[in-house]
Order: C-alpha cells, then structure tokens, then sequence
C-alpha cells in the first residue's frame, strides 16, 4: 500500500504500530536467540507489519518470517504492504515462542513473549533473549512468565529500569561476581 503522500510505500495502510522489541547488538550464530519481542495482542496482521519494519530497519530486508501457529488468532499466509509481499510459514513444529526472521543476508531467532504478560517480566525476558551470551533456551525463559511461582531474583543492584533476571537463569559467570 502507498501513504496518503504516494511517494514512500508503507508496510499497512492505518497505524503501523512500534514494535516493543529488542535486539541484539550485533547478529550471532553462536547464540540461540538475537533477541525478544513483545506483541500488544495474538493478531499477526496487527503485529507482524511493525516488527517487519523495525527488522527491516535493523538488520536489512525481510525476506520471510516462520512461526508455530500457537497462541495466534489467525494464520494469514502473506503481509502486503511495501510494494512486496512478504511470506509467513506456520509450522506446527516451530517451537512454542519462536519466531524467526529470515532477511536478505542473514536470519535472527526471537522469544515471543506473551501479550499478556507484565511489563517487568516482558521486558526482563526481552533483554535477556538480547544479551549476546544468551544460551537460555525459550522454553526457560518462558517457564518464568508462565511459572506457577515466580522465581526468587536478585538482590544485587541492575540497571536503572531493568529488571533482574531470575537467579537460575543466570550465566555461571555472573553467579560468580555475585
């Protein structure tokens, strides 16, 4: 679709919204996860178009996004808008919060928290997912947003407006300058 101007192509055609994400600074093989995203609601037609932005922006032209069909309201095939089309794959198997972005030259695995969940813990998981170290798996990190009990989390003082990262997802080497 073409913006009311007719000049530049916008992804959608009402309210492209800012995608609450994080991302690693710079892309690694070697990690599991390039980072986190937070969408506002289960819509992918509503979400998708703002993070395929922002990914454009970061780390160059999406090309195709793959996710598991669970906790979505719809499975739509193609997002339109841009002057291309951009392909989604529901894959039954894609682990549940996984979502990844294929781009021209490169591919970033991101956790996908919940809507639902609260600030501190979404963006808790966000930067944890960013951290260039990171080799939690998804599964854990999730685990401790959907948890029956949270888990007890330092004591130890963090950056301002961060939340801790619970103790058992530390890295050892963090464990040890405790």
């Amino acid at each position: 679709m073409w913006n009311t101007a007719g000049r530049k192509p916008a992804f959608t055609g009402s309210g492209l919204s800012v995608p609450r994400l994080r991302l690693g600074p710079v892309p690694s093989r070697r990690t599991l996860l390039g980072g986190g995203w937070w969408p506002r609601s289960a819509d992918p037609v509503a979400e998708l178009p703002g993070l395929i932005r922002a990914i454009d922006d970061r780390r160059g032209r999406v090309t195709r996004v793959m996710l598991g069909p669970e906790g979505w309201d719809s499975q739509p095939r193609w997002l339109r808008g841009a002057g291309r089309a951009v392909p989604l794959d529901w894959f039954p198997g894609q682990p549940a919060g996984v979502l990844t972005v294929f781009c021209i030259d490169d591919r970033v695995n991101l956790l996908v928290v919940p809507p639902g969940s609260t600030e501190a813990d979404a963006l808790g998981a966000m930067d944890l997912a960013a951290q260039a170290v990171n080799f939690v798996r998804v599964p854990e990190i999730l685990a401790t947003l959907t948890g029956p009990t949270r888990p007890k989390t330092s004591s130890s003082p963090s950056s301002p407006g961060v939340p801790p990262v619970p103790e058992r997802l530390r890295f050892p080497c963090s464990q040890a300058e405790s």
